[in-house]
């Protein structure tokens, strides 16, 4: 059985998503600067070889002042390769509910001809430029580590083609979007899983206020200052949307209701069943959200006659299995804008 990954989440943040999310999602169902060279240059504190096709980089951002751990899965050969970006949700990777240790991600990339990078840091920053350190989490300038400091490191250490792409789930689905708004020609391709582009609406701000406020134990204006301000527009992608023109686009999410995953063997144990009541109940409301915040964008992209592939499954939680087959789902969209 997975271990749940909502098993953190305090009796408060439940019903803080009940009533500030789930409720208004009833309602909701019924009715930027350019990239340049690096201010700042990251270095390779350290490089381990794990496997053949799989190392550990530990780089070090200027910005944060602070080391951060790479999970790196190489190519076979020795030819130059693309990469992919690919975050985890709002652990960082930090703890148990990571790429890493949640899928067969290594094994699905084992023969595909891609860098794979994945940052084991960032639980609850929204892999952004905060405004502010935060007393509680520290200080956060993941846009500038992602955008600016670590990619010439990585072409240069990895022998990249210099082609990129950016992935994630869930927190980091809405990373991603922002990530590409804000670093126009850093990317070729961008893809969300069980993300919210809505940042400056109620629903979406809910759902930041979960994570960054209610697991994280963060001040939320200290991302990007007053609810409703400059900086929360600035990092919705649904109002910044017109900048992903020319990516190519991945949008996924699910009903939010049971699917192939929300199971029990006849061997289960409570805490099984438990564990499954919370993918069920908490995940498949927090799924529901998502897909309306995926069509909203999927709607919006569609007014400005941006192309994007929209995959919205009938079933389905907020949960691992569905992102593991999502991510391989999109693998040839991304491949394809990683080698033209």
């Amino acid at each position: 059985m997975n271990v749940n990954p909502y098993r953190h989440w305090s009796p408060t943040t439940i019903m803080t998503v009940v009533a500030t999310v789930l409720i208004p999602l009833a309602n909701v169902i019924g009715a930027g600067s350019a990239v340049g060279e690096p201010t700042t240059t990251a270095t390779l504190v350290e490089r381990v070889t794990l496997t053949p096709q799989q190392e550990t980089l530990v780089v070090h951002s200027p910005a944060m002042g602070k080391s951060v751990p790479l999970t790196v899965l190489r190519p076979t050969g020795s030819a130059p390769a693309p990469t992919l970006y690919l975050l985890n949700g709002a652990g960082g990777g930090e703890d148990s509910a990571s790429w890493g240790s949640r899928t067969d991600y290594t094994e699905f990339f084992a023969d595909k001809h891609v860098n794979v990078i994945t940052p084991l840091l960032g639980a609850f920053s929204y892999y952004t430029d905060w405004q502010r350190d935060d007393p509680t989490i520290g200080r956060h300038k993941w846009e500038t580590f992602l955008t600016r400091e670590l990619p010439p490191l990585l072409d240069r250490e990895l022998h990249t083609t210099g082609a990129n792409a950016v992935a994630g789930i869930s927190m980091a689905g809405t990373s991603v979007l922002n990530l590409a708004t804000h670093a126009p020609g850093l990317y070729r391709a961008v893809a969300s899983y069980s993300g919210c582009a809505r940042t400056s609406d109620p629903l979406g701000q809910a759902y930041i206020r979960a994570v960054v406020q209610e697991r994280g134990g963060a001040d939320l204006t200290n991302m990007w200052g007053p609810l409703n301000g400059p900086g929360w527009r600035d990092h919705d992608p649904y109002l910044n949307a017109a900048t992903l023109r020319g990516l190519s686009i991945y949008l996924s999410s699910s009903s939010g209701l049971p699917g192939r995953d929300e199971s029990l063997p006849a061997d289960a144990t409570a805490d099984d069943t438990l564990h499954m009541a919370d993918q069920v109940i908490l995940g498949g409301g927090i799924e529901a959200a998502m897909n309306v915040c995926t069509r909203q964008m999927a709607d919006r992209l569609h007014q400005l006659n941006i192309p994007a592939t929209v995959h919205v499954n009938d079933t389905g939680t907020h949960s691992w299995g569905y992102w593991e087959r999502e991510l391989e789902a999109s693998w040839p969209q991304l491949q394809a804008a990683l080698t033209r």
